[in-house]
């Protein structure tokens, strides 16, 4: 039974990442708590920070605890009668972050699942601040789902590194199983910036995971772009990727792909799934 915490802001990226969600584990026996965070400042609005009666958190959260009900209500419409299903609300007051690590602890979440909206051609960061928070604060798995992502069965997935680090198996193991159920293919993107060899620490590394997805369809492709994001951007459209996995210790290219401004060329962003594997 897996436990997935999906947060929710109510607004129609927030849906599609509900929606998409229930389609991908359609097969599974799985825990859902969607869960709403009125955050501190929202409910401050004095300059002088303050703490509020329990009393006056409680009439804060009921207008939350009303759009739940409807969230339910559309799930239930929208979606025939999954045994396999079972969903929980959640409401709380505290900072956004704080709240997300809490119920993950509480709640043994196995996999955090967040919308987002891309930045419209705007230079600012691509994935919101709540989103980008979550995957960089919180060491638990966690789905991206983009604003024009729309669900259709896995297929091939893109995992982009640089070999500069070596992953456990328990951190490979949630995509293992991924292509173990879906028996999709696991393409493993390489991106060199001057198109020099993988040293021995690199090649080590690339072995590494050549063993442990040795009985998985996988295969290995390597690009030459002094532009991570371009060449990411290169590969997603030349083949049949339905979601792009990262591992977020590597944070050279966590930043490079997920992290940066210019995005007047770049799709994937408001299209594919982000899977980001944590420790």
């Amino acid at each position: 039974m897996k436990n997935v915490l999906i947060p929710t802001d109510f607004s129609n990226n927030a849906w599609n990442a509900i929606s998409y969600t229930l389609n991908y584990f359609e097969k599974e026996h799985c825990n859902f708590y969607i869960l709403h965070v009125n955050t501190i400042q929202n409910i401050s609005t004095s300059e002088v920070p303050y703490l509020p009666t329990q009393s006056v958190i409680e009439e804060s959260l009921k207008p939350a605890k009303k759009q739940l009900r409807l969230i339910l209500k559309r799930i239930s419409e929208e979606f025939t009668d999954n045994k396999k299903h079972k969903f929980y609300t959640l409401t709380d007051y505290n900072f956004f972050i704080e709240s997300i690590r809490k119920h993950v602890a509480e709640k043994k979440i196995d996999l955090i699942v967040m919308g987002t909206k891309g930045a419209s051609g705007l230079k600012e960061l691509i994935v919101g601040s709540n989103t980008g928070d979550v995957i960089k604060k919180v060491a638990c798995n966690t789905l991206v789902i983009p604003e024009k992502a729309t669900f259709s069965p896995l297929n091939e997935i893109a995992f982009p590194t640089d070999f500069s680090l070596s992953y456990s198996i328990e951190t490979l193991q949630p995509l293992y199983e991924i292509i173990e159920t879906t028996n999709s293919t696991l393409r493993i993107l390489n991106i060199n910036k001057n198109n020099t060899e993988l040293n021995a620490d690199q090649q080590e590394n690339k072995d590494l995971i050549e063993d442990y997805f040795s009985n998985q369809f996988h295969s290995f492709h390597f690009l030459t772009n002094r532009k991570v994001e371009d060449a990411v951007q290169f590969f997603t459209e030349s083949r049949n990727i339905n979601m792009i996995a990262m591992v977020a210790k590597n944070l050279n290219y966590f930043q490079q792909i997920l992290f940066h401004s210019k995005v007047e060329k770049i799709s994937y962003h408001i299209e594919i799934p982000f899977l980001v594997l944590h420790e």
